[in-house]
Order: C-alpha cells, then sequence, then structure tokens
C-alpha cells in the first residue's frame, strides 16, 4: 500500500484526479478524466474499464463489464474532501460505492450504498477515512472486492449488502 502524507491544503482538482487517473492506468482499462455531468457533484471524474470476472477472480461472475468512477469535490465547507468511489455494472443497473458527503447523516460523513439503476437501496455507515485523497483512493480500492461481492441479489435485482459480509476498511 501506498502512503500519501502530502498536505492536502494545496490540493487542487484537475491535477488531483490526473494523479488517480494514473493511478488506475497500471490496473485498469480505458481510464479517463471527464468532467462531471451537471447532476454530479465535483468538477471531474476519474472512469476505468474492468472486466470483472478477472478482477474478482471469478470466471463464472454474472457480469461481463464493470467501470470504476471516482470523484473527490475539494472545497466542500467541511474539513474534509467529499469523494464517491464507485463499481457500476450497466448490464445489471448496479452500482455500489463508498460516498463521503452530505447525504444519510444517519450514516455519519462516509456511507456505503447499493443502488438498483438510480435509486438506492442500501446504505451503511462506512469508516471514516481522515487522509489524502490518494490514500483513500489505495484504502478503497483494496475493499472493493469485497463490497461487489457483499452485494446481495433477489430476482436479479440488487436489493442490499450482507449482513455478515466482512468490507475491508
Amino acid at each position: 500500500m501506498v502512503v500519501f502524507l502530502a498536505d492536502r491544503t494545496n490540493l487542487q482538482s484537475k491535477r488531483l484526479h490526473d494523479r488517480i487517473q494514473n493511478r488506475l492506468s497500471g490496473e485498469f482499462d480505458n481510464v479517463r478524466r471527464r468532467r462531471a455531468e451537471p447532476r454530479e457533484a465535483g468538477p471531474h471524474r476519474v472512469v476505468a474499464d474492468v472486466d470483472p470476472r478477472q478482477f474478482l477472480g471469478d470466471d463464472e461472475y454474472p457480469a461481463a463489464t464493470a467501470r470504476v468512477e471516482i470523484g473527490f469535490q475539494l472545497q466542500t465547507g467541511e474539513p474534509y474532501e467529499y469523494y464517491w468511489f464507485n463499481w457500476i455494472e450497466p448490464d445489471r443497473s448496479m452500482l455500489v460505492g463508498w460516498h463521503q458527503d452530505d447525504t444519510h447523516d444517519d450514516c455519519g460523513p462516509v456511507h456505503l450504498q447499493v443502488n438498483d439503476g438510480a435509486t438506492p437501496v442500501a446504505h451503511e455507515p462506512a469508516h471514516f477515512i481522515d487522509s489524502h485523497p490518494l490514500d483513500v483512493v489505495e484504502h478503497r480500492l483494496t475493499s472493493l472486492q469485497d463490497a461487489v461481492l457483499a452485494v446481495e441479489w433477489e430476482q436479479g435485482r440488487p436489493v442490499g449488502l450482507a449482513a455478515a459480509a466482512p468490507v475491508r476498511e
């Protein structure tokens, strides 16, 4: 694991997202930075294509394509950055990801969320990492496989997270 001890006060959004793009390029395919869409918070997202069967080490995994999307919003009015770190399976209309933002206060500053399409179906409190954004990316990458495999399905739709599923933090 790489630990980043750099000062967070001088972070610049485009440069940070470029560094995330460089980090993901060694692990995923077609890694690119894009401008956030109007409905998305923060100015940028880094998007990477993933072969879920290879990433998860499961040749029988039911999805053949997925993508990872990561975005940070640096100036939030809070003493920490907001971020969204998502695994998205378009063919199964599933999203699972960590969101550190001002939604779902009942879960604390960070929650692990599961969506069926655009509809959230589960929110669970998640560990708050008070660290440089690149360190947060490393921590979440380490936990991503567990989070994806913790998603529960009923009749082909994501319905939540397994209660006893260990999601490494």
